[in-house]
């Protein structure tokens, strides 16, 4: 597969096609993806309150708000930064439905001002079972964060999510953006006056989804705000941060943990396009901090992202491709900035052009779809060779729709154990990926490089628009 013939467009479909899979609640009359049924119909039973909708995390049947969160974030800024790319591809409405069944859950999920449910289910008793999700019999537990129970973090997030949709849907819908904007501004109040990691308030969620820090959220948030309120006691704030050293410094990752640098670039891109203007470089901190990942990720700064010999970024082991593809969305954005501005990067290694970028972020995306040493792609459905053991219980087990009789807990595993590939293809996912060898191996109890993540596509959503 060469470059020219990797194609963008079915690639952004099925991207977007891959938030249908995982979606909980009742689904629509336009669902697209018929092999789901409804499901967690009773979801906030337990707390008395309506908590239906949302995603499911990845391959499990758990709603982890802080990493849904992030996907919403990361969805919206993909809208907001190429609005009429989407608008020409017909995936406007596709792009703005599937950020919606993530801010309508997480507007349910914030019934009072400093109350916030943060988790649906419990991940100890769901990984037990293997079961679709229209079958569920393990516990549907709501978790939350409040007054005497903070999480900056999970608050942050929510409210950066919020904020950024707004922006993406103040042409189509300016009431609905008025309602996003207003819990976002609550969220965002919580979040400053309640520190503290969520974990904390929700210990369930530690082994599964641990904040490590909570001030990259809530600068996140406040940047993400301000796009969408222009208020600028919030780049007062922002101001304040980078002068008590909280501002994280050189990032070496971008992740639904790791926020640092989302804030960075989005301070670089109002410092490239005039809108700090007045505050004579007193920010210019986030933008050095945002072009050192983007000179170390394009292998032209002081201490370079590692590459697999195929040439892919690598950092982790485990889900390495979530690492990749939001290096990739930043680098794309970037490239943009920067052609506005008619600007470019002075790296360690040499000056970075707009075109430098956007090309190296191509490779990335190439590789993905399958311009790789195995012609796999990595994202399921897509091209003629992908994996077809994804550890996804919904995918794994006969659709609900061919065949009604109940999967247990237990019985599930008996699906889980075949060797062969999966009955129902989870289009658009993008699985964890190859080792630092590009190597993959296609098990579906591999679930460090197999099972696929929403964060995981929610950037190559954008990247994708871009590159159409």
């Amino acid at each position: 597969m060469s470059f020219a013939l990797v194609d963008y467009k079915t690639a952004l479909d099925n991207s977007l096609l891959y938030y249908e899979a995982q979606r909980s609640g009742s689904l629509p009359t336009n669902q697209r993806v018929q092999w789901r049924g409804d499901s967690g119909l009773q979801d906030g039973k337990d707390a008395r309150i309506d908590l239906m909708g949302g995603y499911y995390d990845a391959g499990d049947n758990v709603k982890f708000g802080f990493p849904m969160a992030f996907t919403i974030t990361m969805l919206s800024w993909g809208v907001v930064d190429f609005y009429e790319r989407f608008n020409r591809t017909a995936q406007l409405s596709n792009a703005l439905e599937a950020i919606k069944w993530g801010t309508d859950y997480l507007i349910k999920a914030h019934p009072k001002s400093d109350v916030l449910y943060g988790e649906v289910g419990d991940g100890n008793s769901d990984h037990a079972c293997w079961q679709r999700p229209e079958d569920m019999t393990t516990p549907r537990t709501t978790f939350k964060i409040d007054d005497e129970h903070p999480g900056a973090d999970l608050a942050g997030e929510t409210a950066a999510a919020l904020a950024a949709a707004s922006i993406a849907f103040n042409a189509t819908d300016p009431t609905y953006a008025s309602k996003l904007r207003d819990h976002a501004v609550k969220l965002f109040e919580f979040a400053y006056n309640h520190p503290g990691h969520y974990q904390d308030s929700i210990p369930v969620v530690a082994k599964f989804y641990s904040s490590t820090e909570y001030m990259d959220e809530v600068l996140w948030a406040a940047t993400w705000l301000f796009r969408a309120t222009h208020k600028w006691n919030l780049i007062d704030f922002l101001d304040n941060a980078l002068a008590r050293g909280e501002t994280g410094g050189k990032r070496s990752v971008f992740s639904w943990d790791d926020k640092y640098l989302g804030p960075q670039v989005i301070v670089a891109k109002l410092i490239l396009d005039g809108t700090l203007a007045d505050y004579n470089g007193t920010l210019n901190g986030y933008k050095d901090q945002a072009e050192e990942f983007i000179c170390s990720c394009i292998q032209k700064g002081s201490n370079n992202i590692r590459r697999t010999p195929g040439g892919l970024l690598w950092w982790a082991p485990w889900d390495n491709l979530q690492f990749v593809t939001s290096a990739t969305f930043v680098l794309t954005v970037y490239s943009d900035y920067l052609a506005a501005a008619k600007a470019s990067i002075n790296c360690s290694g040499g000056v970075i052009q707009p075109s430098d970028l956007i090309a190296f972020a191509q490779t990335q995306v190439d590789y993905i779809l399958g311009v790789n040493p195995k012609n796999l792609s990595y994202m399921v459905g897509f091209g003629t060779k992908f994996p077809s053991q994804v550890h996804h219980r919904g995918a794994s087990i006969v659709s609900i729709k061919k065949d009604p009789a109940p999967i247990t807990c237990k019985g599930g595993f008996d699906w889980f154990n075949k060797n062969e590939p999966n009955p129902n293809v989870v289009s658009g996912a993008i699985v964890g990926g190859p080792d630092d060898n590009d190597a993959y191996n296609d098990s579906r109890s591999n679930y460090q490089q197999a099972e696929p993540a929403i964060a995981n596509t929610a950037p190559l959503v954008g990247v994708l628009a871009r590159l159409v």
